[in-house]
């Protein structure tokens, strides 16, 4: 599989809740951390996923935002992965976030400079990877 996708997490599928058109796909990483994805069931079922089928957690670099560790707001996002940066390259205007998950697994953000420096991202700080369940698309090997 190429992509252009910065994250491309290798799972094995956890579970799968149907729904009338969305379905629930819980991924579980290498490492251990779970990652959740709503696909249609349409693509669910073109794919095979069920219960220990192989699969990949594909995830742009852009749909993954930073938040601080142990912020007080509330959100919907249904993938909040606690985690430690890594690395921070800067940008003109953008920045590239390098995060160790809590689990060992590595994701790749990008968010604005600006962003960066409110939130004052630096190798060592922790931080929250939050992707929506919605941005998490799954991939099988052909």
């Amino acid at each position: 599989m190429t992509l252009s996708a910065r994250n491309q997490l290798k799972a094995v599928v956890a579970g799968v809740k149907a729904g009338a058109v969305n379905n629930e796909v819980s991924l579980r990483l290498e490492k251990g951390t779970v990652i959740t994805s709503i696909i249609t069931a349409a693509s669910c079922e073109s794919l095979g996923l069920k219960e220990g089928a192989m699969a990949y957690a594909v995830i742009k670099a852009t749909n993954v935002m930073i938040g601080e560790d142990g912020g007080k707001l509330k959100l919907s996002a249904r993938n909040q992965l606690r985690g430690t940066v890594k690395a921070v390259v800067e940008g003109a205007v953008n920045c590239e976030v390098e995060v160790t998950l809590d689990g060992g697994e590595e994701m790749t953000s990008i968010i604005t400079l600006a962003s960066a420096k409110k939130l004052a991202l630096a190798p060592g700080r922790k931080v929250v990877a939050i992707v929506k369940a919605s941005d998490v698309m799954v991939g099988v090997e052909a």
